[in-house]
């Protein structure tokens, strides 16, 4: 006699197709769900850490190029871990991008922030 086929997610028995995993979509989405939970609950951290960065470039460059002490930025909560990209000057100048919002660490404690015009 087949072993009895039991729902992965609430372990109710299963009926039908012989590959059947799930009693109902609800499981079948529930079991994703929690599958994908550590993964997405990690990409939405740093969503929100890149967001809030982004966010405070911007209130603090409202005309597109300023120069602002780095001790703002950290009291504004920026965090200097998390950016989308960078740029490289020929000179070799290096710009972190967090999406549009741009800055360069200056010697002396300045930040240069700026902000890319054609960024797609």
């Amino acid at each position: 006699m087949p072993e009895e086929r039991k729902c992965l997610e609430c372990g109710e028995k299963l009926f039908g197709r012989i590959d059947k995993k799930f009693c109902s979509t609800q499981c079948r989405s529930s079991y994703a769900n929690r599958q994908n939970a550590a993964t997405t609950n990690l990409i939405r951290n740093i969503n929100g850490i890149l967001r809030k960065n982004r966010n405070i470039l911007k209130k603090l460059n409202p005309k597109g190029k300023t120069s602002i002490p780095q001790k703002r930025l950290i009291e504004a909560g920026f965090n200097f871990d998390y950016f989308t990209n960078t740029y490289v000057t020929k000179n070799q100048t290096t710009y972190y991008f967090c999406y549009d919002q741009g800055y360069l660490l200056n010697d002396k404690g300045y930040v240069t922030i700026v902000i890319k015009k054609s960024y797609v």
